[in-house]
């Protein structure tokens, strides 16, 4: 039978790599220039596809709108295809958020200029997500054209269903041999071209006689001439192959037509047997990931709700303000911009980014929350302190806050008059910085000038927050006097109602767990080794050195406080300089290491902090151990919507490497990464780590109880070949070096452990965790704080309560995000299930909403919810499960 083979002119087209994403943009105006006048030229040439992400046609235009015309035209008629992502995201290091407003934003770009191509196309992330069928099939997409991840092994043929986590399903058509394939190719031996690999291997996992044969590679220009070398490969294979230029939906669309039989697949695809997905990537730059893990919780869990309670004030909810945010994002998010394997000049615009987003997100947050809190009445109080809680649940937190006084004595009291407990751990005198800067709009207006102001750090306990909204407190000031700080001194032991940590000899920890009195031993071990890998895949020396913390010596202080309590372990860790001398087994140098241990009052979570002074070293690793104590076959971690199970070695897969390793593109290791937490369960005690910098584990020991959090990885090239963990020719570029990769500088990451007296499923983990990493926010505001600390504002009525809630969630399901959406008084509250069986709840409002309903991720309503006594049951969930609660006021 004569095959239909479907050539796919594309280009994929990295951003930035080993060159800068400003030098890419001037290749892109000449490349996708060249592609729209031989479309609009040439109309044999049927169309070409843009790699699927909008962001490059958003840069081409930016600086050649004189084509707006003619892309709007070409766009409309399915001839220069789009979307519908805005940039080629990685799955596994970005928030669910992220990867929801990448293809939310990706699509409104691309309709802007004429559709979008409703097909998830990712032919070059490293591996697929197992929430990602779900998100798709939120966005109405039901096809995808994918391709690392998928082994041929579990999936002989290119076409068969996927399932993900929570059980959607998607039609994937994988590009069996890759993107590139068709990029190069000998003229010479066209009658062969289908017959010889790769194009054999295309042929034989084709589940019908329709074949892609996508042409293009990186950064590949069009090819002119593909319409004449069309003819010429269907005059070699006349009577066997018919070629013909198409689209990737036309392909579907004929494999369609045969309704094949289609295998089915479920979970997370990262298998590296066939292609390479750098299982150990989300440690590279761990300095630049720590950015990323914190700006993505800021931007879902505080950003978004904030301008929500603006929103529901009457504030304008600042829309492209936060599309262009969440597009240097999606920038940052690109895979091997995420993975950091890029030139150090690349991880600086990275890292620059990063930065601009902060600034961004903090400014509207704070913009925000001062609206709102200098709108609320207060009795005439000149200093107030605004806390607010962008979860919907009632909070209790001790919080760490920088504020303003005029004197070193103070009280701090809520709108009942109750104390608020706290404790100053530093105070310095800002009196001219503050006074001298001090603008008033009106010199004749009396507001209050004080003669002296401190700057103190303090720990103040924030009680009954209300859910999704705020508590006004409010700062009066006593007579001055010196304060008493909390002392550091020498001491071994710290404790509060859930917890006792003990260090012992050898500088490991004992943790007591006060609800089943199970104590916790030698706990907390740090773990340096070598790292001869590159920027795409960590990977141990042929001769190692691992030194752990248990070997060195260190001091142990304490701090002892009626709120927090600490320790404070300095080691001084003696290791290798690099690897020469790791091979020799010669610790010539020190890399000096703090780690703080911090319980607080009313926590269930332990605190760490590591302060590393990496200077002195190169080339390698350090991570830190938990023992959980526990034998099981499983580790369990958060992805995107819900969690996943994995296995905590990949057994079956380690048996065929050992056997056959020339066949494997990198060895099946059990390195992995989560969102939020990792955790190791089994009927009766659950303990889990919770990183806040890098966020990869694998478990160790001898029945694999032990998680191993990674704390940083350091190398010095983008590429490199021959590791032990990934035989064969480098990934990417053997010749760029990355002198910054090597972090030699002073780090400090931190993460938190928490342990149950309870199997994880029975257990509210996953939210505590979310509320860990989404802290309460405080605005401080007096008048003299108007110039050097905030923008002077003209004055505005008081006339908010003191308190408010919108809603209270009573579930748990944990909360995505709540937003607004865009030019309405309606707001979209999404959550998930994170457990392993059902979960239901519902939403208690202060105010009855005009109409509830679920709507899917375009905003297309599903069906409505009854409102009843301001409340709204919600449906039951399966595991990793989400939804989106639309409410219009």
């Amino acid at each position: 039978m004569v095959k239909k083979v479907f050539i796919v002119p594309h280009t994929h087209w990295d951003r930035e790599w080993f060159f800068t994403s400003s030098t890419a943009k001037i290749y892109l105006l000449k490349d996708l220039k060249d592609v729209i006048d031989c479309l609009a030229n040439d109309i044999k040439y049927h169309s070409f596809l843009l790699d699927g992400q909008a962001s490059l046609i958003e840069d081409y235009l930016k600086w050649r709108p004189q084509d707006m015309d003619r892309v709007k035209k070409l766009v409309k008629n399915k001839r220069l295809i789009l979307g519908p992502w805005y940039t080629q995201t990685d799955q596994f290091m970005v928030s669910a958020e992220s990867i929801v407003n990448n293809l939310r934003i990706g699509m409104q770009e691309c309709d802007k200029l004429g559709g979008y191509m409703n097909i998830a196309y990712v032919p070059d992330s490293f591996g697929q997500e197992s929430s990602m069928p779900q998100i798709y099939r939120e966005f109405d997409i039901h096809d995808a054209v994918l391709y690392r991840g998928f082994s041929l092994s579990s999936a002989s043929k290119s076409e068969f269903i996927w399932q993900g986590e929570d059980g959607s399903e998607v039609t994937v058509y994988r590009m069996a041999c890759g993107y590139f394939i068709g990029g190069v190719i000998d003229e010479t031996k066209l009658a062969e071209l289908m017959t010889e690999e790769p194009f054999k291997t295309v042929t034989l996992t084709a589940t019908t006689n329709n074949l892609l044969f996508p042409n293009g590679s990186d950064m590949a220009p069009i090819r002119f001439d593909l319409p004449k070398f069309t003819s010429k490969l269907n005059h070699a294979n006349a009577g066997k192959f018919i070629f013909k230029v198409a689209s990737l939906e036309e392909y579907i669309k004929a494999v369609r037509q045969q309704n094949p039989l289609l295998k089915r697949i479920s979970g997370e695809q990262d298998c590296g047997k066939d292609m390479r997905v750098h299982k150990s990537i989300y440690s590279s730059r761990a300095d630049i990931k720590q950015l990323n893990t914190k700006l993505q919780f800021y931007l879902s869990n505080i950003m978004e709700p904030i301008l929500t309670l603006g929103n529901y004030f009457g504030f304008e909810y600042p829309e492209q303000t936060v599309n262009d945010i969440w597009k240097k994002m999606f920038k940052n998010a690109a895979h091997d911009s995420m993975g950091n394997c890029v030139s150090d000049r690349v991880n600086e615009d990275i890292e620059m980014r990063y930065k601009e987003i902060q600034d961004f997100a903090t400014g509207l947050v704070e913009l925000t929350m001062r609206e709102i809190s200098t709108r609320i009445k207060n009795a005439n109080h000149p200093i107030t302190l605004t806390v607010f809680n962008s979860m919907p649940v009632i909070r209790n937190e001790v919080l760490h806050y920088t504020l303003y006084s005029p004197s070193r004595t103070f009280s701090i009291r809520d709108i009942q008059g109750s104390n608020i407990q706290f404790e100053i751990t530093n105070i310095k005198d800002v009196t001219k910085k503050i006074t001298d800067a001090t603008i008033q709009l009106d010199p004749g207006k009396q507001i209050y000038h004080p003669q002296k102001v401190y700057q103190i750090d303090l720990d103040i306990e924030c009680t009954q927050i209300p859910s999704f909204g705020y508590k006004q407190l409010y700062l009066s000031v006593l007579p001055d006097k010196e304060c008493r700080l909390k002392r550091m001194v020498e001491g071994k032991m710290i404790e509060n109602e859930f917890y006792r940590i003990e260090v012992n000899d050898d500088g490991s920890l004992n943790i007591l767990d006060k609800s089943n009195q199970y104590l916790y031993q030698n706990q907390a071990i740090l773990e340096e080794n070598g790292d001869d890998g590159d920027s795409y895949n960590y990977s141990p020396p042929g001769k190692d050195m691992h030194i752990f913390s248990t070997q060195q010596s260190y001091k142990v202080y304490q701090y002892l406080g009626k709120l927090k309590n600490q320790l404070i372990i300095n080691f001084n860790f003696k290791i290798p300089s690099n690897l020469t001398k790791r091979a020799q087994k010669v610790a010539d140098t020190t890399m000096p290491v703090s780690l703080e241990v911090t319980l607080t009052k009313n926590s269930k979570i332990i605190a760490f902090k590591i302060n590393v002074d990496n200077r002195k070293s190169k080339s390698h690793r350090l991570c830190i151990n938990f023992d959980s104590e526990i034998v099981t076959k499983t580790s369990i971690a958060d992805m995107q919507f819900g969690t996943v199970k994995r296995q905590v070695v990949k057994e079956k897969e380690l048996t065929l490497w050992r056997q056959e390793t020339d066949k494997w593109q990198e060895m099946p290791i059990s390195i992995n990464t989560m969102q939020s937490f990792v955790a190791i369960s089994n009927n009766t005690r659950c303990m889990a780590v919770i990183p806040q910098g890098v966020r990869e584990y694998e478990c160790i020991g001898k029945n694999h109880s032990i998680m191993r959090l990674t704390i940083f990885r350091t190398y010095g090239m983008l590429g490199k070949k021959n590791l032990l963990y990934r035989p064969g020719r480098a990934s990417g570029d053997e010749t760029v070096v990355t002198p910054q990769a090597q972090l030699q500088k002073k780090l400090s990451f931190e993460f938190a452990l928490k342990t149950l007296a309870t199997t994880y499923d029975q257990s509210s983990l996953a939210n505590e965790v979310k509320q860990w990493d989404t802290p309460l926010q405080i605005y401080e505001y007096a008048e003299f704080l108007n110039g050097r600390l905030t923008f002077p504002f003209n004055p505005v009525k008081r006339k908010y309560q003191e308190e408010l809630s919108l809603f209270k969630l009573e579930s748990n399901l944990v909360t995505s995000t709540i937003k607004t959406v865009p030019g309405t008084k309606s707001y979209e509250i999404r959550l998930y299930n994170p457990l392993f069986h059902e979960v239901g709840g519902k939403i208690v409002f202060t105010q009855t909403p005009k109409l509830v309903k679920l709507v899917n991720l375009k905003g297309v309503g599903q069906s409505e919810l009854l409102i009843e006594n301001n409340q709204v049951v919600l449906p039951k969930l399966k595991h990793a499960k989400f939804i989106t609660v639309y409410c219009q006021f």
